[in-house]
């Protein structure tokens, strides 16, 4: 492992800790995934069925419907959200669940937005790696973490 820390691009300030999750494919809240159980419920998801609390969810892009910002703002009030999402590509959707998550709930879960050099050593990490999101209104870090 190279790098202890890499820059990103804040899209929604925050600070969050936990162990990586890389998702396979792209994912939409609505209809993929429970908000009261925590857990992807797509059916032909690859990572159907795994839980997404507390992770820092590495997910390249999102797909899907502007209902997923609802889902995700009620998986973060619900503590089944994800500690912080760090995307390849922007999605305003998804930052606007977090966006409300913030506004409406107290609960920060901040975005940021990996640049390709970036993303391919997030991706290389070996699973289980721990990882600290920080994000001010405009720069981020993301580090590796003590347990």
């Amino acid at each position: 492992m190279d790098n202890k820390f890499w820059d990103a691009e804040s899209v929604v300030p925050g600070a969050g800790a936990g162990t990586l999750c890389l998702l396979d494919e792209a994912l939409s809240f609505w209809g993929g995934y429970d908000a009261d159980a925590g857990r992807i419920i797509e059916a032909r998801h690859p990572q159907f069925g795994i839980a997404l609390a507390g992770v820092i969810l590495l997910m390249a892009r999102a797909k899907g419907s502007s209902s997923s910002s609802s889902v995700l703002a009620e998986a973060i009030r619900n503590g089944t959200g994800p500690a912080a999402i760090v995307m390849r590509d922007r999605d305003l959707i998804v930052a606007l669940g977090c966006i409300v998550a913030s506004e409406l709930y107290d609960a920060r879960v901040p975005i940021v937005v990996a640049d390709a050099e970036t993303w391919d050593g997030l991706c290389a990490l070996p699973a289980g790696t721990r990882l600290a999101v920080t994000a001010e209104e405009e720069t981020a870090r993301i580090e590796i973490s003590a347990e």
